[in-house]
């Protein structure tokens, strides 16, 4: 099987989720998206396949992302926000071809295996 994780080395979760990954012998592609940011396309179709909105998607935790949540910003706003500073984007976000997750927790990345 094949899997793509939306991944962030420094983040616990996301090491954890990436090992459940290689441990099911899943085909993984890494991408450590603070460094290759996506597209707010990409961003788009994932959370779509997901079934969650960019709201949704948010590290709210994050100084920026909080004021687009306080500010009520819309989804189109969201996603050109996330594309220009991807830390504001909730990790890790794994694609498998029975879908997309966000694993919070890790364990939840098993739905898609």
């Amino acid at each position: 099987m094949k899997a793509t994780i939306y991944h962030n080395p420094r983040c616990g979760t996301s090491r954890s989720t990436l090992a459940i990954l290689e441990e099911a012998g899943a085909d993984v592609t890494v991408v450590e998206y603070l460094k290759h940011p996506p597209t707010v396309a990409e961003l788009s179709r994932l959370y779509g396949l997901a079934g969650i909105s960019p709201r949704d998607g948010l590290r709210a935790t994050e100084p920026d992302a909080k004021a687009l949540i306080d500010a009520g910003a819309d989804h189109a706003t969201i996603l050109d926000a996330m594309a220009i500073n991807p830390i504001i984007i909730q990790r890790p976000r794994v694609e498998t071809d029975k879908g997309v997750v966000l694993a919070r927790p890790a364990e939840r990345v098993r739905t898609i295996l």
